[in-house]
This record gives structure tokens, sequence and C-alpha cells, in this order.
């Protein structure tokens, strides 16, 4: 394995930003919660964004690419609302009210 956990997590966060067409302007609202190595080719990593339950898992290979089909997870759905959003910047705002109203 080429990659360290450390690598994985930058590689899914940059793969999440440009997924969604967000300016890198925004990286640093993404945390990294964790990033495990999987048998001996790939990880996953779970990203958030600070202060927020909701969660995407991203497999990142030992190749630098990401698989497309990442998960979404949050205990919030987009029939609850989102005044939990208000603060965010509109960008990140509407990525997150997308994921939740899609799940």
């Amino acid at each position: 394995m080429l990659l360290t956990s450390t690598d994985a997590g930058q590689i899914a966060v940059e793969f999440l930003l440009a997924d969604w067409n967000i300016s890198e302007h925004y990286r640093d609202w993404f945390t990294i919660i964790n990033s495990q190595l999987v048998g001996e080719y790939w990880y996953i990593v779970e990203l958030g964004i600070e202060g927020f339950p909701d969660k995407w898992f991203i497999q990142v290979y030992d190749t630098g690419s990401c698989d497309p089909n990442y998960t979404f997870m949050s205990p919030i759905s987009g029939s609850e609302g989102y005044l939990d959003l208000k603060y965010l910047p509109g960008i990140l705002a509407d990525v997150l009210v997308a994921e939740r109203n899609s799940r």
C-alpha cells in the first residue's frame, strides 16, 4: 500500500469537493473523521462538516481513485427541515440539503 491514511483522507476530501463542484475555499469546513485501511488495497474514509451529524463514507483505492458510489448518512431527513444549516455557507448548505433529500 503506497497511500497512508492521511493521504486517503485528503484524496477523499478532494474527491467530494470536485464531485459537488465546491471551491477549494471551503475545504477547511470538511473534517476527516476516520480513515481506515480495509484489506490491502483500499481505505474507507469518513468525512463530515464540523458540528453537523452528516457523514460521507468514501472508498479510496491504492491507485488514488475514489469509488463514485459513496455513502451519505444523516440522522436528519429532508422532511425535518433545514434550520440547522442557516449558519453554513450557501454552497455547503445546498449540498447537505441535496444529500438529505436524496437519501
